[in-house]
């Protein structure tokens, strides 16, 4: 069984006219979802994450100000890409409870997969920084909660997105425990990802060219970073699912196709079983093609529902 986690609020969250991270991404997702062929999923709302959860990877007064800066109508600027509106606060906390959930539901053994559909996005955002349309770091929330409430030691992180999870990388760079595995184009935004950043030994980057593609990127993987995902033998697998690698996205240069999606899923869930139980947690990050990230986010679940 699959389990999907979303919320109303996730769409009301409303950076503006014209921005590239929009209600309009989830709709895409959600509308490509509702489909014959997933109606198994179990479909559940996503709880709020608390402030216990939250302040486990964000500081204390960066949680205040965000949660009480939500404008009363409009938009608040935070950051040259990153905005709020009034209901940005609420769509955060459904963001970031939604991954907390689904490590609840995986690791009680209800459900061995879990797929987020949610936004804002969250692999950018430092302890105290919102940046790159993210505003919690959902997926580093969900870690530290399997880390402090289930006494996990042993927790991946892969990062398939086009942009580097420089907020992860850095909430976990000194947490051996977590071990974060990006493959990202570089140079790109946010300008970090290099190889020689390594953490404590448990960072490890795979940069990719402008131009490369479905050659490149299964290499790299097969290659590289699979191996050292299978060395850690994590006790749970957590997935930062951006889509903007494809050949269609608008704000990069990597060449993939909805069937590169499939593949690193299908890796990644047969990886699961052999140290994790299973257990595999997803949750969206990326994509701004919306033809193009329907049809990946459709295929990362279907291999994921498989």
């Amino acid at each position: 069984m699959l389990r999907l986690y979303t919320h109303p609020a996730c769409l009301q969250h409303d950076p503006g006219p014209g921005q590239a991270e929009s209600p309009a991404r989830l709709r895409a997702v959600l509308q490509a979802l509702d489909h014959d062929r997933f109606a198994a999923i179990d479909r559940v709302e996503a709880p709020r994450a608390s402030r216990e959860q939250l302040l486990r990877v964000h500081d204390a007064a960066y949680v205040e100000r965000l949660l009480s800066s939500a404008p009363a109508s409009g938009t608040l600027r935070l950051d040259e890409d990153t905005l709020m509106s009034p209901a940005s606060a609420e769509a955060a906390l459904r963001a970031a409870g939604a991954v907390v959930a689904a490590v609840d539901a995986v690791i009680a053994g209800r459900d061995g997969h879990a797929f987020c559909a949610v936004r804002p996005p969250g692999h950018h955002a430092t302890a105290d920084q919102a940046m790159g349309f993210c505003l919690f770091n959902n997926i580093a929330v969900a870690a530290a909660h399997a880390l402090a409430a289930h006494g996990l030691k042993r927790i991946a992180i892969a990062d398939f997105d086009v942009h580097h999870g420089n907020g992860t990388q850095a909430i976990f760079a000194t947490e051996p425990r977590v071990l974060f595995i990006s493959s990202h184009q570089s140079p790109l935004y946010p300008e970090t990802g290099r190889e020689d950043e390594r953490g404590v030994g448990n960072i490890v980057n795979a940069p990719l060219s402008p131009g490369d593609g479905s050659y490149e990127f299964r290499e790299l993987w097969d290659g590289m970073l699979l191996p050292r995902l299978h060395a850690f033998k994590p006790q749970l697998v957590l997935v930062s699912a951006g889509f903007d690698a494809h050949r269609d996205d608008p704000l990069a240069d990597l060449r993939l196709n909805h069937e590169d999606f499939a593949w690193i899923t299908e890796r990644l869930v047969a990886l699961a079983p052999a140290h994790a139980g299973g257990r595999l947690v997803s949750s969206l990050e990326g994509g701004y093609n919306l033809s193009a990230l329907a049809a990946s986010a459709t295929a990362h679940v279907g291999a994921l529902l498989d």
